[in-house]
C-alpha cells in the first residue's frame, strides 16, 4: 500500500477551507491516511472485489485464497487460466456460480481489452473507466469508485451511493435521515476536485459511531 498520486496536504486544505462543517470533522479525526494499492491491476483489483461482494472479510479472504490455489499460487490467477476454466471448478474455491461466471467474463474482458492495463487507465477519465469496467458481469458503478479510489488513487470520486458515506454526511451535518444521492451530489460539488479526501473523512465520520 502507499499514498495516492496527489497531494493530500493540498486537498485536505482545500475542503476543510470549503466546507467548515466537514474541516471539524476533520479536526476530530486527524490526518487523511488514504492508502491505494498502487501495484494491482484494473484485472485484479476487480476480482478481488467480485469475490468479496456481499460477505465478510474473513470469509472472502479464505474464498479468495482458495481461488488463487486452485491456480497453483498465491496471488490472482492470470486471465487467460480464468477464461479456460470451468464454472465447476471455480465453484470448488467455494464461489456461486454467479460469481465464478462474474470472474469467467471478467477474464475474457481482461483479454480482449475491455478491462484496460494499469498504464492504459492513466490515460482514460473516470466515466470512461465506470463506462467501461461495468460492462463486467457483476461489477456495477459503486465497484468501480472503489477501485478508482483504492487502487488508482483517482482525486475526485464521491460515491454518492455508498451507505457509509452517506451515514457520515449525515453525522457529521447532524441529520437524522441519510441525504439522498441528488443531495450528497450537490453538496460534493464545493468539495471538487478533492472529493475522494471528503469522502474519506465521511466514512472516518462513522468510526465513533
Amino acid at each position: 500500500m502507499t499514498t495516492p498520486p496527489f497531494d493530500l496536504a493540498t486537498a485536505c486544505a482545500h475542503v476543510a477551507r470549503r466546507d467548515r462543517t466537514l474541516a471539524r470533522v476533520m479536526r476530530e479525526v486527524g490526518p487523511c491516511g488514504l492508502e491505494i494499492a498502487a501495484r494491482q491491476s484494473p484485472y485484479e483489483a476487480l476480482a478481488q472485489s467480485i469475490v468479496y461482494q456481499q460477505l465478510s472479510a474473513r470469509a472472502a479472504a479464505t474464498i479468495y485464497a482458495r481461488f488463487c490455489r486452485l491456480f497453483g499460487s498465491s496471488r490472482c490467477p492470470r486471465p487467460p487460466q480464468v477464461a479456460e476454466a470451468k464454472v465447476e471448478l471455480l465453484r470448488t474455491a467455494g464461489l456461486s456460480r454467479t460469481k465464478a461466471e462474474a470472474l469467467r467474463d471478467l477474464a475474457a474482458k481482461a483479454l480482449d481489452g475491455t478491462v484496460p492495463a494499469r498504464a492504459r487507465t492513466e490515460k482514460l477519465s473516470d466515466e470512461d473507466l465506470i463506462e467501461r469496467l461495468t460492462e463486467v458481469r457483476g461489477v456495477g458503478r459503486w465497484t468501480v469508485e472503489m477501485f478508482l479510489i483504492f487502487t488508482l488513487g483517482r482525486p475526485d470520486v464521491l460515491p454518492v451511493d455508498d451507505y457509509g458515506v452517506r451515514k457520515g454526511f449525515a453525522r457529521a451535518f447532524g441529520r437524522r435521515v441519510l441525504p439522498r444521492p441528488k443531495e450528497l451530489t450537490g453538496h460534493g460539488e464545493c468539495w471538487r476536485p478533492y472529493r475522494t479526501v471528503a469522502s474519506w473523512y465521511l466514512w472516518r465520520a462513522n468510526d465513533g459511531a
